[in-house]
């Protein structure tokens, strides 16, 4: 397990939200991006989860809405990892599968993909 503050965590995120390609960001509407210790139930299992309705099951969306959350969980992300190259890869796959996720596509299909 690595060290980093909640500082240094929240702009190694930001820093592999740039390395996104703009395609994949490009179609993010209304979705924020939070950085959180840990999961509501204190565990470690979870290291990253979108909250709100996917593209593909919207009906009408519009002016008003609250935006969706993509939340990557400091805590568990650091526990699984042993060196900060090793935490940007797995934060830039845990980015990938929670906006996956946004844009419809669900765990089977993930795991199917090599992104699970």
């Amino acid at each position: 397990m690595i060290d980093l503050s909640a500082e240094e965590f929240e702009q190694l995120v930001a820093d592999e939200l740039d390395e996104l390609p703009d395609d994949m960001l490009d179609g993010l509407d209304n979705v924020v991006f939070v950085v959180e210790d840990r999961p509501e139930d204190g565990s470690l299992d979870l290291l990253g989860l979108y909250d709100g309705v996917a593209v593909t099951e919207r009906g009408q969306y519009g002016f008003g809405e609250m935006p969706d959350r993509i939340t990557l969980f400091r805590e568990p992300l650091l526990s699984i990892c042993d060196s900060v190259d090793e935490l940007r890869d797995q934060v830039h796959v845990t980015l990938v599968h929670e906006i996956a996720h946004f844009y419809g596509i669900d765990d089977a299909k993930l795991h199917e993909l090599g992104w699970g």
